[in-house]
Order: structure tokens, then sequence, then C-alpha cells
């Protein structure tokens, strides 16, 4: 049977390499992002391209921190499509801020899109699949969750945030046959990552999404993403002094 995969923040990075990666399995996808110009060119080359003449991809232009549109606009998608399988909380934005530079708007932005536009997003899918009787929901997190890192405390803040809600809904859905996976990529090269020489693990968002499809077909309930070295990274960040950190972090600024 076809698989249906709805991704939100489609239109570049992870979720654009997620989308032509479930198109080349031949899913039908609905696809969710704020640059719906990108979204219709992306729609247009996996139509054109697929393998499988049958593939349905809709789209739908939206900034996912709409949250009560976000709700209505999943809802519609699963009728469309004929049902989903897999919700992938993607969207995200990221930036460097020095807290108290009075651009708080910055934090706000982030804690709107990353937080609250992914519990949202998994909030209506969670409605979905009650109906449905079950179904898959992936919240992309990062590796910056682990600690609150230098100028980026809004972003950490978020996907630490996002960890902490996926927990709490694995819990509670488990009993609707709702399984809940939390992805914790590395560094990826994407539109949103800062390039400079201090990322020699940096992999390219098409090898990231191969093993995130991986995982989530082995329905797992994390993973770090690729494992090696991120794993090991992740746990160094919770031990290393506080100056190590903030001068590593000062030089990937530069």
């Amino acid at each position: 049977m076809q698989k249906s995969i709805i991704i939100t923040g489609a239109s570049s990075g992870i979720g654009k390499a997620l989308a032509y990666e479930y198109a080349a399995r031949g899913c039908n996808l609905g696809l969710i992002d704020i640059k719906g110009e990108l979204l219709k060119k992306i729609k247009i080359d996996i139509e054109k391209n697929s393998s499988n003449k049958e593939t349905v991809v809709e789209i739908n232009e939206l900034d996912v921190s709409d949250y009560e549109k976000l709700a209505i606009v999943l809802q519609k998608m699963a009728e469309d499509l004929g049902g989903i399988d897999v919700v992938i909380a993607n969207a995200g934005i990221g930036g460097y801020r020095l807290i108290g530079e009075g651009s708080f708007e910055k934090d706000q932005r982030i804690i709107g899109t990353n937080l609250l536009g992914a519990m949202a997003t998994i909030d209506a899918a969670v409605r979905v699949f009650k109906q449905t009787g079950g179904g898959h929901i992936v919240g992309i997190s990062s590796i910056s969750s682990v600690r609150g890192l230098p100028y980026m405390a809004a972003s950490s803040a978020s996907k630490a945030g996002l960890n902490i809600y996926l927990e709490a809904t694995r819990c509670e859905v488990k009993k609707y046959n709702i399984v809940v996976t939390t992805i914790y990529p590395g560094t990826v090269d994407t539109p949103l990552h800062i390039d400079n020489k201090y990322e020699p693990f940096k992999i390219s968002a098409e090898n990231a999404a191969k093993l995130i499809v991986r995982k989530i077909d082995k329905k797992v309930r994390t993973a770090t993403i690729p494992f090696f070295p991120w794993r090991l990274i992740g746990l160094a960040y919770k031990m290393i002094p506080d100056s190590v950190l903030l001068n590593t972090k000062e030089k990937m600024k530069e």
C-alpha cells in the first residue's frame, strides 16, 4: 500500500531532502512551508521525475506559527491524500543572538516556529491519527538541545522544549497505536546553518534524510543522526567547561 507522508518546513534543507527521499520510495506527499514558490517547484520536479506516476504531491504555503490554520490544513491534507502514515514536524529557523542586545523579537520568532509550531503540528497529527487508528509522528530536534549553547539560547531552548513535548506525547498516545520518534541531527549542510571551517563533521541534507528515513522505518524512539560522532559529541557537550564552549562558539561566529 502506498504510504502518505506530511512534512513541514519542506522547501529546503532536511525537509526538502526528506520529500525527495520519500518520493523516490513512491510515497504520496503533503508538503507545508512558508515559501510557496519553492514548494511549487519541488512538486513539479517530483511529479515529472517520479517513477511512480500515481504519486500525489499536495502543497500548502503556510507559516507553522499560524497554529489554528495549521490544524485545518493538516486535516485537509490527510483527507486529500486518503489518510496519512507519517507526520514529520521539521519546520525550524535558527540564528545567533547575544542575550540582552535588544532584539528579543528574534528569540520570539525562533520559539514560535521551532517549538510552538512543532507542538501545533504534533497536536493536529494526534487528532488525525486518533480518528484513523494510528500513525507515526516524527519531531526533528537537534544535538544543540542537550545543552544551552551560547549565542543560540533560543534555538537550544526551543529544541529542548520539543524533546520534552515529544516525550510526553509518546506516553499519552501509545494506547492509540501512535508511534513517536525524536531525531537529533548533528551538523547538516542546510541554508539555515552557518558555513564555516569549524564544522568538520557536517553531512549533506540528502545523507541526513536517508539516515532519518531508516530510523523512521524502524520506528525507534530516538536517534542521533549520524550516530558517530554526534552521539559522543552530545554527551561531551554536557561536560565541556563554559569557557571552552564560549570560545568555540565565538570562533564559529567569525
